[in-house]
């Protein structure tokens, strides 16, 4: 019997996601070959994939026929099992909607708070021995301990309001999902077992100022009225909670166990841009401290945002640089001559924006609209404009009618 349980963590797949026009179907394709062959050289025993599992609640045909693909050749033959839960990006009742014919493979699905997996022996030996609402345990044939994991897949508004009711969700919303926990903890988890949670929220150290989601995200931070859990919220019996949701390889605290993102496979908006992207490997045994590391990724392209200011070094850089996708900000004295713009979007097929930078524009100086201005509501982003393009700041009057039409337009 082994005595060390590996298990391979990885998040945020977002099968059949796009960058704007270009599609990452054949990078998916690459990095999740890349973590098949991580699990097999790592001799994992356990797959907990933590949610955002698709882009859409309505997938291609080519990336649920990818997902299927690539977790048939994580299973290992089926002898290394898989929990994937569902995130905000996942339709709840598509996740699920393979779960009886893919356990017989050793890969469960688990979308929905009031989803029971069903107990019982599997042919390939991997047995359930215990499981309720947001609760699973498992023995493998290899080990004398079973593996217990609390579920907790992305709970969208009305789920919520269904736990919740009326009140003040913000911090109700918390403690029911800690007493919920810590009951299913009391009851399953001893030091007699393996204790993993897997989660796809956003969680923070309380106190501290909260991780900025990525560009591509669709924020969860507000959604139906909570805010975001704490570590501390995590029941004590945890070794490891393997979470989904952001995008970068981080650990967001120790407190009792590791709570750690796994970071996307792919950098999937320039937010992410040089992010290394990973997978993390843990080693858990009963009644012990885990021990993780991660494990860096390889394939993809790389994202990547550059200045130039000259077209020389720009067209130098693309031929040094050309796997990857460039959000390419170029410094002019008015807009980007049309030959320019050509010798550029043809000395790479992966620019994504070309985005010109102007410089003293009528004369003035520090007046110039940069990329980071983007993040910035409408109203500073009008004057920016304004005073860009007027060289002054607009009246109060043109002020209050720009506020009318972007009230009219939010309204509609």
């Amino acid at each position: 019997m082994k005595s060390m349980f590996k298990i391979l963590h990885t998040a945020d797949w977002h099968l059949g996601k796009r960058l704007q026009e270009f599609s990452r179907l054949e990078e998916q394709k690459l990095v999740l070959e890349e973590i098949r062959t991580i699990a097999d050289r790592e001799n994992v025993d356990l797959i907990l994939l933590a949610g955002d599992i698709f882009d859409t609640f309505n997938p291609s045909h080519e990336a649920v026929e990818l997902l299927y693909k690539s977790l048939r050749r994580l299973t290992n033959g089926g002898k290394r099992p898989i929990i994937a839960i569902s995130g905000n990006h996942d339709s709840t009742q598509f996740v699920e909607a393979p779960d009886p014919l893919a356990r017989e493979m050793g890969i469960f699905f688990y979308g929905k708070y009031d989803t029971v997996i069903p107990t019982g022996k599997l042919d390939n030996g991997i047995e359930i021995t215990q499981a309720a609402e947001g609760f699973v345990e498992m023995k493998l044939p290899k080990f004398d301990f079973p593996v217990r994991i609390i579920l907790a897949p992305y709970a969208n508004e009305v789920s919520m309001k269904t736990y919740l009711g009326e009140g003040d969700r913000e911090e109700e919303f918390r403690n029911l999902m800690e007493e919920n926990w810590k009951k299913i903890a009391d009851q399953y988890c001893d030091e007699q077992g393996v204790n993993l949670f897997a989660g796809h929220f956003f969680f923070m150290k309380e106190g501290e100022k909260p991780e900025a989601e990525p560009e591509s995200e669709r924020p969860i931070l507000h959604v139906g009225g909570t805010q975001a859990l704490y570590t501390r919220n995590i029941p004590a019996q945890t070794q490891y909670a393997a979470l989904g949701h952001l995008h970068r390889y981080h650990a967001v605290g120790h407190e009792h166990c590791p709570v750690v993102y796994s970071s996307s496979p792919l950098a999937y908006s320039f937010s992410e841009a040089e992010q290394q992207k990973q997978v993390v490997i843990i080693e858990a045994e009963p009644g012990k401290p885990v021990s993780y590391s991660p494990i860096g990724l390889a394939e993809g392209r790389p994202l990547y945002r550059k200045t130039f200011d000259n077209l020389p070094e720009t067209l130098a850089w693309l031929e040094e640089n050309p796997y990857c996708f460039v959000e390419l900000t170029y410094i002019t004295e008015s807009s980007i001559e049309a030959a320019t713009r050509k010798a550029i979007i043809k000395g790479h097929d992966g620019i994504v924006n070309l985005i010109p930078q102007i410089k003293n524009p009528l004369g003035r100086e520090n007046q110039n609209l940069k990329v980071e201005d983007l993040g910035k509501d409408m109203e500073s982003l009008f004057k920016l404009f304004y005073q860009s393009d007027k060289g002054q700041e607009p009246n109060e009057e043109l002020l209050t009618i720009f506020k009318e039409v972007i009230s009219q337009n939010d309204q509609a």
